[in-house]
């Protein structure tokens, strides 16, 4: 049987959604027990949090000031040691999880599998490639342990209901110096995490600079949205990196998802394909976004979107 180690992600003493989701991943295996192991200089809020997730069989928290901050190099050989007699390694498919989960598997010396976004088997699984145009089955080695990223988008958040144990554990392993915390820099902002926003709106070079950037932010806050934006915008210089959504910025499977002035790349497509409905607006008819969209406006964003703000309560 199955028994599968989640690592949690959080952030200032907060579970993020991505540990649910893998929580739903992991079930789909059907296990004999899974654990979410949460590495912390405190971990009690996060413990707590991770212990009301349904499905899970135990929480075990490792309280240590050397997890003040998610250092890969410093968490990956704590988890390895956690992880023995587990049989899959699950983490998320966010920059967390994508830079903590090949070091754990360095060190076991197996492969990763990538952005795993449906289970065949207990070592068979499914995920994307060629930007999402192709979706391949890949094997794992029988008998060898799995370590995985989730696609986040793919799946969704495990309800909470759950009462799982929590253990309190310590790691005796020696732990790397080469590697060490600066600073975290990070943007402050009252509308929702743009990776698990039930709405996002997003904007791209036909907004047409960073002050017209601002009708894109107007109608998110009627919304209730989180903003987001293509590379285009991001490469113009119209808004920060951390908005970029698409291959090379954030996968995102929001309920909403509006584009305005996005041509549609296939790049950026990758990141909105499991949005439940997809809206695009562009004075481009051939557009390729429309082609994905569920509802599409063929107009001038400046004069479509002072439209559409008037017609929101």
């Amino acid at each position: 049987m199955s028994k599968v180690l989640i690592v949690a992600e959080h952030l200032d003493g907060k579970l993020n959604a991505a540990t649910a989701k893998c929580v739903s991943a992991a079930k789909a295996l059907n296990p004999e027990a899974i654990d979410v192991v949460v590495l912390a200089a405190d971990p009690t809020a996060v413990a707590a949090e991770a212990a009301r997730i349904s499905g899970v069989s135990k929480v075990r928290a490792v309280a240590s000031e050397a997890n003040a901050h998610a250092l890969a190099q410093v968490q990956a050989p704590q988890v390895v040691r956690l992880a023995e007699g587990y049989s899959h390694i699950f983490g998320p498919s966010t920059t967390f999880g994508k830079d903590l989960m090949p070091c754990i598997a360095a060190i076991l010396g197996v492969s990763q599998v990538s952005d795993l976004m449906a289970v065949e088997g207990s070592h068979t699984f499914k995920r994307p490639i060629y930007a999402g145009n192709a979706i391949v089955t890949v094997e794992a080695p029988a008998g060898s342990v799995v370590v995985a990223t989730v696609r986040t988008a793919s799946w969704p958040q495990a309800e909470h209901g759950g009462n799982a144990e929590v253990e309190q554990v310590s790691v005796d392993v020696p732990l790397p110096s080469h590697t060490r915390f600066v600073k975290l820099s990070a943007g402050s902002s009252d509308r929702p995490d743009l990776q698990s926003a039930r709405r996002v709106i997003s904007g791209g070079r036909g907004v047409g600079s960073a002050e017209n950037f601002k009708i894109v932010y107007d109608l998110a806050d009627k919304l209730g949205a989180a903003v987001g934006a293509s590379r285009a915008a991001v490469d113009a210089g119209y808004v920060p990196n951390d908005m970029q959504v698409g291959q090379t910025g954030k996968i995102i499977a929001p309920e909403l998802y509006v584009a305005i002035g996005i041509s549609g790349a296939i790049q950026h497509l990758t990141g909105i394909k499991d949005a439940g409905t997809i809206v695009a607006i562009n004075k481009d008819a051939d557009a390729p976004i429309f082609e994905v969209a569920d509802l599409g406006l063929v107009g001038d964003l400046f004069q479509v979107l002072p439209e559409l703000q008037a017609q929101i309560p």
